[in-house]
């Protein structure tokens, strides 16, 4: 399967459906000017911005509003509640037939929604398609790129069984999908999750195509300082299919992902996640993160 790269189209923007970008924000404030910026440099013709500010503590708000005399988007601001109530928040008011999801400290590459949004065009049994991503730091500095030669196609069984999540920068949701799937738990921490499973388990495809469509900012030591939250928090997005046959293979993923950090950071909790772990369901990374538990110092 290939994925034909279309130049974008000179015609009115009523010939293409409406993207929706639907962002959150919080304390992002030495980000927001170059995000935005991207956002509104894409070469698709047809797209709305909504930003929910998620009860930010930083100068952000105040920097969202200087921004919109710049550029044409709606601001809406709440208490902090957490990133999917914002998102839900702004999706009161999308009118959208595709929605993108991006962070406010990532760049877009400026064919990112048009690629996608043809691609779901072209594709109705899909929910969700995403892409790749290159990594850079704080500075905007490139560290790492995804690199993959194949489309890869997804049904809920997989979704589920290799806790596959596809990345809100990278997402590119229907929201004929989102609305049937009553749009994000807002207590959930981890929005992508939850949304990749409840659009496939509704029986719609998830896609990923093998290109680079958003630059992710990736903060010094996040993922380490975070493992406990992100693993508490992935754990209630698979929860609803804990009588499915793949819950525990899922569990065992996301375990895994939450000892590679685990093993440096606190050894008795490594200890009592791998424990967690049901004999018959010890995996090949499970052993890789078992031998590193024994041999750190």
């Amino acid at each position: 399967m290939t994925i034909e790269l279309t130049a974008p189209q000179n015609g009115t923007s009523t010939q293409v459906p409406l993207v929706s970008i639907v962002a959150p924000c919080f304390n992002a404030q030495k980000y927001l000017e170059e995000a935005i910026k991207s956002i509104f440099a894409q070469d698709y013709p047809n797209f709305e911005v909504i930003i929910v500010d998620d009860g930010s503590s930083d100068d952000s708000l105040a920097i969202l509003k200087r921004l919109q005399q710049t550029y044409d988007f709606q601001l809406y601001s709440q208490p902090n509640q957490g990133v999917s109530a914002a998102l839900n928040h702004g999706l009161r008011y999308a009118k959208g037939v595709y929605v993108s999801t991006p962070d406010l400290d990532d760049i877009m590459l400026p064919e990112s929604v048009r690629i996608r949004a043809e691609y779901l065009d072209q594709h109705p049994n899909v929910g969700c398609v995403g892409a790749l991503i290159s990594y850079m730091d704080s500075d905007g500095n490139t560290i790492k790129q995804q690199q993959r030669d194949k489309i890869h196609t997804y049904n809920f069984d997989q979704v589920l069984r290799g806790a596959v999540v596809i990345g809100a920068p990278v997402a590119l949701y229907r929201m004929k999908a989102m609305r049937s799937a009553d749009f994000y738990a807002p207590k959930l921490r981890v929005q992508d999750f939850q949304m990749t499973l409840r659009i496939a388990r509704l029986g719609y495809e998830i896609h990923e195509l093998p290109i680079c469509m958003t630059r992710y900012r990736r903060h010094a030591n996040n993922l380490s300082r975070k493992y406990r939250i992100l693993l508490q928090a992935d754990l209630e997005a698979i929860a609803p299919y804990e009588n499915h046959p793949g819950y525990q293979s899922a569990r065992t993923k996301l375990v895994n992902k939450a000892l590679k950090y685990a093993v440096v950071e606190d050894k008795k909790e490594a200890w009592q996640l791998l424990r967690s772990i049901p004999w018959r369901h010890l995996n090949r990374t499970s052993f890789k993160r078992f031998k590193r538990l024994v041999l750190h110092r």
